[in-house]
């Protein structure tokens, strides 16, 4: 074997492929809120410990006029990010904020909490993304919790190639750290701008699972067998265990989501609005919040 081979392959190793890549469905939800569901669809259910992604993004305000009225949660952490527009949020757990363009809210469920998401506009362009995290069995009954963050208290770094990166939640490799702390599934959650042909590079925790998720453009990575693959925009990217990712944007450039998070590997009970481990505690959850016990 050449040198040159031999330092690809040296290159390749710990390098994180691409394992499917999987397109959003149409989904209302809400009071008639028109969106995206891109993990919790037949293609792909959950990816330990996201158990669910939505994108929303429509300038037409009956598609997201109506919002979210008061609902109950309980079992995991609720994680708003927003690109364009306005939405505010409030809680029986006395939690309140309005949530503008850059800005994210993270919220923990818990035991239990009832809240609301409700645009604060008529008209205009709303965009963003939420994205459901699990909790440990053992978490799962903590008292709610709640964290919102402005755009100018996410920290940017600039890249090579220019990539300009918001870093939400984590760490990254050049050492800019997010205000956002979870120790429970330690996630990584960065939103990464990447001019035509440039390419970026982030390092990963080895154990953790991680996807990509193109809002626009096109990005290009590697499969199963070093050759490349294409991830455009409205698609979802599933990556192999390994322990850094490289992308490369396409002509277009691309601005995408990079998001890891420790696997909990634990039972995974669904109902509704509400995630535990098995449905006896789905049942109960029911019972709590009918008995008002929220």
């Amino acid at each position: 074997m050449n040198q040159q081979a031999t330092q690809a392959i040296t290159e390749d190793q710990g390098l994180r492929h691409v394992v499917r890549v999987v397109r959003g469905l149409p989904e209302t939800d809400g009071a008639g809120v028109k969106l995206t569901r891109v993990i919790a669809q037949p293609a792909l259910q959950q990816l330990d410990p996201f158990l669910l992604l939505d994108a929303f993004r429509s300038d037409h305000p009956d598609d997201y006029i109506a919002g979210f009225p008061p609902h109950p949660h309980r079992g995991f952490e609720a994680v708003t990010y927003l690109l364009a527009g306005r939405v505010r949020h409030s809680d029986n757990a006395g939690f309140e904020g309005v949530i503008e363009p850059g800005g994210v809210q993270w919220m923990t469920a818990g035991r239990g909490i009832i809240h609301s998401e409700m645009p604060e506009q008529a008209e205009g362009l709303l965009q963003g993304f939420q994205l459901w995290i699990n909790l440990p069995a053992a978490h799962k009954m903590d008292p709610p919790g709640y964290q919102q963050y402005a755009a100018a208290a996410i920290p940017e770094e600039l890249g090579l190639d220019g990539a300009r990166v918001r870093v939400i939640a984590g760490r990254t490799m050049r050492g800019t750290r997010g205000p956002v702390a979870q120790p429970l599934t330690d996630p990584l959650f960065l939103d990464v701008e990447l001019p035509a042909g440039g390419r970026f590079t982030e390092s990963l925790p080895v154990g953790h699972n991680a996807f990509v998720y193109v809002i626009d453009g096109a990005l290009e990575a590697r499969d199963s067998d070093a050759g490349p693959v294409g991830i455009t925009a409205d698609h979802l990217a599933v990556l192999a265990p390994g322990d850094r990712v490289s992308l490369a944007a396409e002509q277009s450039g691309a601005r995408f989501l990079l998001v890891a998070g420790r696997p909990l590997n634990e039972p995974v009970a669904r109902g509704g609005p509400f995630v535990m481990n098995d449905q006896s505690e789905i049942r109960q959850a029911h019972a709590d919040y009918a008995a008002g016990r929220f």
